[in-house]
C-alpha cells in the first residue's frame, strides 16, 4: 500500500496543540521531532508523540504523520492547514509549512522500527519490539512482544503506558476483557498474558486488525485473544468485566451513552487517550450516563480514567 507522508513545521510551543488537532482528525500515529536532537535523542524521541523537555526554547519541531491511499490526502490537509490558521490567534505556530511524499509501507516502516526499543511498564510488564533482544528480562517478567506495523499502539504513548498499569491493577483471574479501538493489539495481549480468560479486540482499521492477529500469534495467545473487524455499537452482545479503550476524549464521550450495556456485573470502564484540557469533559459525560469516578491517572499531558456504572458499585 501507499501513503502519503506528510511534514508539518511548527514552532515548539505548538507541539501540544497541533498533536491534539491531528487526533481530532483521527491521526493517532505520528511522530513529533527536532531536526538538530543527538542519535540518543532520536532514540528516545521517535514514539508516538513528543518527549516533553526535550527540545530546545529557540528551535523549531515538525510533526510527521501518514494518511493511506484510501484516504482523501487533500482533503485532510486542507482541514489542517484551516486549522492551522485559526490556531495562529491562540499560540506561536512557526511556518505551519506542509510537505509531502509517497511512501510505501517498507520504506515508512524500516524507518520507524530501528528507534523503538524494549521497555518496562508497571512492576513486571516489558514491551519488546519482536526484532530486539532484551537481556535485562528476569523470570518474574511478562514479556509482551509487539510489531506495531502501520497500526498504532507500541506502547511508547502515556496513554498506553497508564492503560497497561491500571490493566495490571484491576484484571482478576478468568475475566473477560474488552479492547475497543485495540490498534497493535498490545492492551488485549497484556490482559491475556495477566491472567484474562477471554479477550475481545475491536478495530475499524483494518490494518489495526492484521497487526493484532499476527502480534496475537506471536505471543501464543491466539486460543485466549480474538479480533474483530467492525464498531462496538454493532455489537450488542459482547459484554466483559473490563473494558478499554484508549482512544480520542470525543469518542469516549460518545461511548459514555452506551459502553455500560456491554459490561458485566462489577465491571470497570478503563478510558485513556483524553488530553488533560478535555478530562473535566469526559467525567461529565460519564457522570451524566451513570458511571462513578473511582480513579483518574495522569502522565505528561494526558489522563486516563478508571469508572463503574452505579448499577455495579458494591459488587
Amino acid at each position: 500500500m501507499k501513503w502519503t507522508a506528510c511534514k508539518i513545521d511548527i514552532h515548539r510551543e505548538a507541539i501540544e496543540a497541533v498533536t491534539y488537532m491531528l487526533t481530532e482528525q483521527g491521526i493517532q500515529g505520528f511522530e513529533v521531532m527536532d531536526g538538530t536532537l543527538s542519535t540518543m535523542d532520536m532514540e528516545e524521541m521517535f514514539t508516538d508523540y513528543v518527549e516533553e523537555g526535550i527540545l530546545q526554547e529557540d528551535q523549531e519541531a515538525y510533526v510527521r504523520f501518514y494518511v493511506s491511499e484510501e484516504e482523501d490526502v487533500q482533503e485532510i490537509l486542507q482541514i489542517l492547514a484551516k486549522k492551522l490558521h485559526d490556531l495562529r490567534q491562540f499560540v506561536q505556530v512557526g511556518s505551519g509549512n506542509i510537505e509531502t511524499e509517497t511512501v510505501d509501507d517498507e520504506e515508512w516502516y524500516d524507518n520507524w522500527k530501528q528507534h523503538y526499543k524494549p521497555f518496562r511498564i508497571a512492576d513486571h510488564v516489558v514491551i519488546k519490539p519482536t526484532w530486539e533482544v532484551c537481556e535485562t528480562i528476569t523470570d518474574e517478567d511478562i514479556v509482551v512482544e509487539i510489531d506495531p506495523g502501520m497500526a498504532f499502539g507500541s506502547g511508547t504513548h502515556e496513554t498506553t503506558s497508564m492503560c497497561i498499569a491500571l490493566i495490571h491493577n484491576n484484571i482478576k483471574p478468568d475475566d473477560v476483557l474488552l479492547d475497543v479501538g485495540c490498534g497493535s493489539g498490545i492492551l488485549g495481549i497484556t490482559a491475556a498474558k495477566l491472567g484474562a480468560q477471554n479477550v475481545v479486540c475491536i478495530d475499524l482499521d483494518k490494518n489495526a486488525v492484521k497487526a493484532a492477529k499476527d502480534n496475537i500469534i506471536q505471543n501464543h495467545v491466539d486460543a485466549t485473544v480474538k479480533v474483530l473487524h467492525g464498531n462496538l455499537l454493532e455489537m450488542s452482545d459482547i459484554k466483559a468485566h473490563i473494558i478499554v479503550a484508549n482512544i480520542m476524549a470525543d469518542v469516549i464521550i460518545f461511548l459514555s451513552q452506551s459502553v455500560g450495556n456491554h459490561l458485566l456485573p462489577g465491571g470497570l470502564f478503563i478510558a485513556s487517550g483524553i488530553i488533560l484540557d478535555k478530562i473535566d469533559e469526559v467525567i461529565e459525560a460519564l457522570e451524566t450516563n451513570g458511571f462513578t469516578i473511582l480513579e483518574v491517572e495522569r502522565m505528561g499531558e494526558w489522563s486516563a480514567i478508571v469508572a463503574k456504572p452505579h448499577h455495579n458499585m458494591g459488587q
